[in-house]
């Protein structure tokens, strides 16, 4: 009996050891990723590369994400000197058991963020207003809140930054994108073709033209195994658009695992990141 008992609590201690493991993965500080492309910049446009920093996914509620940590996640964001800030959706956390913040607190980090060509927005799934998620805001409310921070909020919307055409989409899983309007706007203000969208089913709808769409939405799986990977994503598409870049044709994508978590606070093997672009001009013909 005493063998048994003693193999019970060194199982329980193993357990929660992994547990905690688990959690302390959630709350590392992201990996920083770094990617390069080539996009045909317009005419005039000076020729020197300008640099995008993605960051989806803050999930702000505890016990892995923290105001705190944020506010760090923000100084190292800055730290490396982008020329423009993207930000992916999904900020609202979930109720893990641990602190929960309304939507304008969710935001608030952000604040922090600067960048010469400023910090743009979209909205996600955790993001939408709906009888099952009141802590959200309308999308008049939204758009407030982040102007009353100095951020654009784009919803089905384009702006230029630079040499930079962004077309930012509402959220493929709890609305209808206006996709061919928006690519329409975005051709319309001139640029180098950027697509800011919450995940990636946006993707295969697009049309094969030279164009990076950045996204977040998987986590990366948040949890993925040795030799097996990633399992499981939110996507229509299985695991096919998972983690990492993907190129069709002549448009890329890529897929970031976020900062924060949704459901449990735990991660393993997808390690939270940002992703810090360097965006070339196509080479002159």
């Amino acid at each position: 009996m005493r063998r048994l008992l003693l193999a019970l609590g060194i199982l329980a201690l193993l357990g929660i050891g992994f547990a905690l493991w688990l959690l302390h993965n959630a709350r590392a500080m992201p990996v920083v990723r770094r990617a390069e492309i080539a996009l045909p910049f317009p005419a005039g446009a000076s020729r020197r590369p300008v640099t995008v920093a993605l960051m989806t996914d803050t999930h702000l509620s505890g016990p892995d994400n923290s105001p705190q940590r944020m506010a760090r996640i923000a100084g190292q964001i800055n730290a490396l000197r982008p020329d423009l800030i993207l930000l992916g959706g999904d900020y609202i956390g979930d109720d893990k058991g641990a602190a929960i913040y309304d939507a304008r607190a969710s935001i608030a980090p952000f604040a922090a963020l600067r960048a010469p060509l400023g910090v743009v927005a979209v909205l996600g799934n955790h993001d939408s207003r709906s009888r099952q998620n009141r802590r959200a805001l309308g999308a008049s409310d939204w758009q407030a809140a982040f102007g009353a921070i100095g951020i654009t909020l784009l919803q089905d919307g384009a702006v230029r930054r630079g040499p930079l055409a962004i077309a930012g989409l509402k959220d493929i899983y709890t609305r209808k994108p206006a996709i061919a309007r928006t690519l329409a706007a975005m051709r319309a203000v001139g640029g180098a073709p950027i697509i800011l969208s919450h995940g990636p089913d946006v993707f295969p709808r697009l049309p094969d033209a030279p164009s990076l769409t950045l996204v977040g939405h998987t986590h990366c799986g948040q949890i993925a195994f040795p030799i097996a990977g990633i399992v499981y994503v939110p996507s229509k598409y299985g695991t096919r658009y998972a983690c990492g870049r993907y190129t069709q044709g002549a448009r890329t994508m890529i897929v970031a695992a976020g900062v924060g978590t949704s459901g449990l606070p735990f991660r393993m093997l997808a390690p939270p990141d940002i992703w810090l672009i360097t965006i070339r001009p196509l080479p002159a013909k």
